[in-house]
């Protein structure tokens, strides 16, 4: 895959104003401070598409990103222990509105630490999109932080602990761009998925009408 242009789109608050594009969506989570808008920045080949801070919690709106072949959903980081209760509850409001919505999301890439073992927080985001039955990936970032050496046993045992096998993710670094090719492979594959789909779906029916 060639990402060839990249440009935000809106930002939204509630469920009410979720985008629906005939495009497939999707979807980027993760804890707070875990590089959502470092990888995304990365994938698009720009700097500033999406805002990083350097205060964690900030993003407290689900942003979206015309990627060409492809809608990106920024969602709100989790995890931030100075964030009130109440808008703790918000978030986790606006993300089980968000992922109930599973007819508009094509797949889901979750982010993780590839420094430090997956909190509960982790552990309750791989429960949501199992029961939702949404198609996800584990991304492990910040994999220049570690050393080359240490990536396959981070990433061995944070598939254990989120019990999906270290061998379905992809660790990267949004800094010296490690892994972006994998992760761009992957999303061919999952656009691929889509287009068999809605081809399969168009198909049958044009066969019903008929």
């Amino acid at each position: 895959m060639i990402i060839k242009e990249a440009k935000f789109i809106t930002s939204v608050a509630d469920k009410k104003n979720f985008l629906v594009s005939d495009k497939p969506i999707i979807a980027v989570c993760g804890k707070s401070n875990v590089g959502k808008s470092s990888i995304i920045n990365c994938l698009a080949n720009r700097k500033k598409l999406a805002r990083t801070s350097v205060t964690p919690g900030r993003t407290r709106l689900i942003n979206y990103f015309d990627f060409g072949e492809f809608i990106l959903a920024d969602l709100p980081g989790y995890g931030f222990a100075k964030v009130s209760d109440s808008e703790k509850q918000k978030w986790a409001r606006l993300m089980e509105d968000f992922f109930a919505y599973k007819e508009g999301i094509c797949h889901v890439i979750m982010l993780v630490d590839i420094r430090h073992d997956p909190t509960k927080d982790d552990l309750s985001m791989i429960s949501y999109l199992h029961s939702y039955a949404l198609p996800f990936t584990v991304v492990a970032t910040k994999a220049d932080k570690i050393g080359k050496t240490k990536i396959f046993e981070r990433v061995k045992s944070i598939g254990n602990i989120l019990t999906i096998g270290g061998q379905s993710i992809i660790p990267t670094s949004s800094e010296t761009g490690y892994g972006k090719d994998k992760l761009l492979a992957k999303l061919d594959t999952v656009l691929e998925i889509f287009n068999d789909d809605f081809y399969t779906e168009e198909i049958e029916e044009e066969t019903e009408e008929e």
